[in-house]
């Protein structure tokens, strides 16, 4: 069985969802920078609201989880994707009950309140 390229870069893509803080615009182009610059990040989107970033491409979900944390910003994996979405292996799915439990129980709170964790700053003028 022959594979062409583009079925080679499927089998080799990952989507890596990281939970990271972000509290305004210059916190998600500090994210910005960090991943533009990291090499085989094929596309990624920052959510400012949910606070979450998608990574998409021939790329580690570790060598990601890092590349971010370098911007200063608090930094986790997304509860429902520990890891990344490509390489499914028996071993992965056995880890989550011990090791990804404790992250996704840490996490599971912020499904409903993540919006009221992240109130809307208003700036006050001041006279001074």
């Amino acid at each position: 069985m022959m594979f062409s390229w583009s079925d080679y870069l499927q089998l080799t893509m990952q989507t890596v969802v990281l939970k990271v803080a972000m509290s305004c615009q210059g916190c998600a182009g500090a994210v910005r920078r960090v991943l533009s610059k990291m090499e085989g990040v094929e596309t990624f989107d920052i959510d400012l609201k949910e606070q979450k970033v998608t990574v998409k491409g021939n790329v580690k979900p570790e060598d990601v989880f890092q590349t971010v944390s370098k911007s200063g910003k608090k930094t986790s994996y997304w509860e429902g994707e520990a890891t990344a979405q490509a390489a499914p292996a028996p071993a992965a799915e056995a880890a989550p009950s011990t090791e990804a439990e404790a992250p996704a129980a840490e996490a599971a709170p912020e499904s409903t309140p993540a919006e009221a964790a992240a109130p809307e700053i208003t700036p006050v003028k001041s006279d001074a």
